[in-house]
């Protein structure tokens, strides 16, 4: 739902999203707004002025002058920034959830200190989708591992690529000792001012995380793989986007308690820390097997590895959001799936 409220009289238009509107369509009397979120994602706080000329009551005013966006029913391009209330009157930091790449199995594309820039996937979670790309020794040395020759098959060779095609699988190209890839977002206060041995205020915690992702491409999956690992769907809207609902205690080991671990050594949360989400994501059937999302919604890219071996792949770029469900604090996640072509 989103609002428009119009100059002049305060009017209130209030719009369903398409989902919304596939529920009140029901017609059983099962439809009830029971909660609703505000936001602010036309705003632009550093337009306030407080060296205003004309005093305090002008510093603000280009804020308020800021047009309304008009409400409209796609929920994937509304409530970006939601607005949260906490009875707190004392509080100094608000907490952030951060993309963990800081470890050897979490790290993104590119992310390594050092590393040179290899083709425009830089800063990327990268999924390779099938069994002939995960197997293919020109897939191996991609991205993060040390560009020395004949790092090729070591066991940090193939960073910041996930196995899309037996998630949590340990291995490419054959490679045992290669360790699980996935992807990882701490949740806490990133401030040195607070330290991080404090426990969280149970307000600013999250226990549970909205992940959205274009179903038509891939879905959650457990880190650690294996039978069962698929994470439940709550719903697929219109636009072929499934929301999935993650709780600490009910979906280990997606959600889980953070722990104290020393700042910037595993986490890159400084301060007070809360949960971790952590997830891999297995390709989807059509991607496996077909090269026609590649083909209509994608193009086609060398990727070279550490030993100078161009690849020629499909590729799709995508962006997965997650959500806290407390704070709702948003992070898009970039992700490419490729494919090996030929």
């Amino acid at each position: 739902m989103a609002f428009l409220d119009n100059s002049g009289d305060i009017i209130l238009d209030a719009v369903l999203t398409d989902t919304g509107r596939y529920r009140l369509a029901q017609g059983n009397g099962s439809f009830k707004i029971s909660k609703f979120a505000l936001a602010d994602d036309e705003i632009n706080y550093g337009s306030y002025n407080s060296t205003h000329p004309s005093g305090s009551a002008y510093y603000d005013l280009e804020i308020l002058q800021t047009p309304v966006l008009e409400a409209f029913t796609n929920n994937t391009s509304t409530m970006k920034s939601k607005l949260i209330s906490i009875a707190r009157t004392n509080l100094l930091y608000l907490p952030v959830i951060i993309p963990n790449t800081k470890l050897w199995s979490t790290m993104m594309s590119g992310s390594l200190t050092g590393q040179p820039q290899r083709g425009s996937i830089i800063g990327t979670y990268c999924v390779a989708v099938d069994e002939a790309t995960v197997g293919t020794s020109q897939i191996q040395g991609f991205l993060n591992g040390p560009d020395t020759t004949g790092m090729e098959n070591s066991p940090w060779a193939d960073l910041g690529i996930l196995n899309g095609y037996q998630p949590g699988a340990a291995g490419f190209g054959g490679t045992a000792a290669t360790i699980n890839h996935f992807i990882r977002l701490d949740q806490g206060l990133n401030t040195f001012a607070i330290p991080y041995t404090n426990t969280i205020d149970a307000e600013l915690a999250e226990t549970q995380y909205i992940v959205e992702m274009d179903n038509r491409f891939g879905s959650l999956f457990m880190k650690t793989g294996g039978a069962g690992g698929a994470a439940a769907i709550s719903f697929i809207d219109d636009d072929n986007v499934a929301s999935y609902y993650l709780s600490m205690g009910t979906d280990f080991p997606f959600v889980a308690a953070q722990g104290y671990a020393v700042p910037f050594s595993g986490t890159p949360i400084a301060g007070p820390q809360s949960s971790r989400l952590r997830f891999a994501i297995q390709a989807s059937t059509e991607l496996r097997t077909s090269t026609y999302l590649f083909e209509n919604l994608g193009s086609t890219t060398d990727m070279t590895n550490a030993a100078g071996n161009p690849q020629e792949v499909y590729y799709i770029d995508t962006i997965i959001k997650v959500s806290g469900a407390t704070t709702g604090y948003s992070v898009d996640l970039p992700v490419r799936y490729f494919k090996k072509k030929g």
